[in-house]
């Protein structure tokens, strides 16, 4: 097999693991949380699902640059393809893993009885942003 289709074959490896890797670590960050303020107060459960659900995103922004990328000639654009593939998977990766942590304490407040359901979606949405700008950097390349 030849170096360049092996490296394209690579970065969309990376893409599209890292991004579900990252998703899977997110949601179960949060919803380890989501679990134990069930325990303490369960009237925020719809809060506590939709929280739990945020970093799943960066799994689905993985797997639209990975359909866009899936035609491509790994002959001629394996390297870049490999290069795009790493630095996506890698932003949504640890994306996803850091945004599971901002909703895992929102969800903690709001066991606790504090109002910040709406706090956190704000937070949640900054690590998104970063998720959002890599799908367009790798649509753009």
């Amino acid at each position: 097999m030849e170096v360049n289709v092996l490296l394209g074959y690579i970065g969309l490896a990376c893409m599209l693991g890292l991004s579900f890797i990252g998703s899977a670590f997110g949601t179960t960050i949060a919803g380890n949380a989501a679990e134990g303020g069930l325990k303490k107060n369960p009237d925020g459960s719809t809060n506590y699902m939709i929280l739990s659900a945020m970093p799943a995103s960066q799994g689905l922004y993985g797997f639209v640059a990975f359909l866009l990328w899936v035609g491509k000639d790994f002959a001629h654009d394996g390297v870049k393809l490999f290069a795009v593939g790493l630095a996506v998977g890698v932003v949504l990766l640890f994306s996803a893993i850091r945004q599971g942590q901002v909703c895992a304490n929102g969800i903690v407040g709001i066991s606790q009885g504090h109002d910040v359901f709406t706090n956190t979606l704000i937070y949640a949405a900054l690590p998104e942003f970063y998720a959002i700008l890599s799908l367009i950097a790798a649509l753009m390349v």
